[in-house]
């Protein structure tokens, strides 16, 4: 087994190490490798200083497991960039660590041969080229450490924004990517109006969906100063403000925005201005105008929306107990969950769903049912870490047993334990 602890040995002790544990002759290595004889015996003696790099990758191609340890020897006798970005791109494409990738990279920025900012940049732009997120986020790393430890400010801001694009996307680290974005506000002037415009409405966007609905307005109000023109993300950006005022219940101020938002012209503007004023008539409890409008919207509103406004019906309907009108909507819940997208505000919808849903079942003494339904909109809450909605749904789950008078046994209680607590079984 090759010594992958030994990192100061050099390609010479590599080759020689292998060819004894596996008993190879160099003729039965060349043939292994497709390398020449002489070529091999030359590297095993020490005398090439300075192998191609077609010579490293076939032997790592034929003894797979001394990659690591061959290409960790080999960027630190290999100076040439062109070279070394040839590594790069055969250890990303190679499946292997992140963390051998950014050896490589921090190797490519330590180079002499170029400036530090000129490294960076090109650097920078490879990263951009880069499919897979967690090995472009490990080079978004090496670039923002290497930008701070030589004060290269804009870098640092560049490198931020890249890193917080792809860590937002992570649904169960929503508050902890949303304080990570905010150290970029102290890097801001080094980004172009471009990287501005998509870091206030992005954080915006972030903001509305941990419910932090003033910070919300207050990203998306500066990504609108810097955005002079149209864009889906501003529109996107736009929406999230109104909703934000609505969670505020500044009535006045979402009917105001309403009116600029509608003018966008993008496919989903339409029906989410119209489905938006309907859900704002019943926010401010004018349940005779909302819920005709709701019930007609539901029937010619994309699939997309659908959840929505059935969470906006079943609230009205539990709060004015129309039963019937609860066990109509809740029949349709196949057509409705049908084809809804992972993501927070649907996770967040789907919980109030089984919430309301349960505090149904509970009222007409499903009892079953309605337990496994309050627990249904914990588990959705808890892929969003949605504490305070978990709350909310704990709260009403004990309204609901103490309402109807209801008394559960343990098994019954342990499943909503388990879910509410995050606990295993």
């Amino acid at each position: 087994m090759v010594d992958m602890l030994n990192h100061n040995k050099t390609i010479s002790d590599i080759i020689f190490q292998l060819r004894k544990e596996k008993n190879l002759t160099y003729a039965e290595l060349e043939e292994l490798t497709g390398v020449g004889k002489p070529v091999l015996q030359k590297l095993e003696k020490g005398s090439t200083k300075r192998p191609e790099f077609k010579t490293v990758k076939a032997i790592t191609n034929a003894l797979p497991e001394a990659y690591q340890e061959l290409i960790e020897c080999y960027i630190t006798i290999e100076k040439r960039t062109e070279v070394l970005y040839e590594v790069l791109q055969d250890v990303l494409s190679s499946g292997r660590k992140p963390s051998l990738a950014s050896k490589v990279a921090l190797r490519l920025l330590e180079n002499p041969s170029n400036e530090t900012e000129d490294s960076l940049q090109r650097l920078y732009y490879f990263t951009q080229a880069v499919s897979d997120s967690s090995l472009r986020l490990e080079l978004y790393n090496v670039i923002v450490k290497y930008s701070r430890k030589h004060g290269v400010m804009n870098y640092i801001a560049k490198g931020l924004l890249q890193k917080y694009l792809i860590e937002r996307l992570d649904l169960k680290r929503l508050e902890q990517t949303f304080q990570g974005g905010l150290e970029i506000i102290h890097y801001i002037d080094f980004l172009s109006n471009e990287e501005k415009v998509i870091y206030y409405f992005r954080m915006g966007l972030h903001a509305h969906n941990t419910k932090k609905y003033r910070e919300c307005i207050e990203f998306c109000e500066n990504g609108m100063v810097l955005e002079k023109n149209e864009s889906e993300l501003k529109a996107r950006a736009h929406l999230s403000m109104i909703n934000s005022y609505s969670a505020l219940k500044n009535y006045d101020k979402v009917e105001e925005l309403l009116d600029v938002f509608g003018k966008y012209e993008y496919d989903f503007v339409y029906e989410a201005a119209n489905i938006t004023r309907a859900i704002t008539k019943a926010r401010k409890g004018e349940y005779d105008i909302a819920i005709p409008q709701l019930e007609y919207h539901l029937e010619e509103c994309s699939q997309q929306n659908r959840l929505h406004i059935v969470d906006e019906l079943l609230e009205i309907y539990l709060k004015i107990d129309n039963l019937d009108a609860c066990s109509k909507l809740l029949e349709r819940e196949n057509e409705i969950m049908k084809t809804c997208p992972d993501d927070p505000n649907i996770y967040r919808a789907k919980g109030k769903y089984y919430r309301h849903k349960g505090h149904y079942q509970l009222t007409i003494g499903a009892i079953d049912e309605g337990v496994k339904s309050f627990a249904s909109s914990l588990q959705y809450l808890d892929k969003i870490n949605a504490f305070e909605e978990k709350d909310t749904c704990m709260r009403e789950f004990f309204y609901c047993l103490t309402k109807n008078s209801i008394i559960l046994n343990k098994e019954l209680m342990d499943i909503i334990y388990i879910m509410a607590y995050n606990v295993n079984e």
